[in-house]
């Protein structure tokens, strides 16, 4: 057995041809954008 410690898999990977971005912890702040923004949105399409 290993000693060493296990580490997470990243939150998100994206592989497309040379670029490789991986993103191991999603911002809280950017949650949060992403809601509010899609909420807004989702207000202005439903209210004409």
């Amino acid at each position: 057995m290993s000693t060493e410690p296990m580490t997470p898999p990243p939150a998100l990977e994206l592989r497309c041809g040379g670029l490789h971005l991986t993103v191991q912890r999603v911002p809280v702040w950017l949650v949060s954008l992403i809601t509010t923004a899609g909420g807004i949105g989702a207000a202005w399409w439903v209210n004409p």
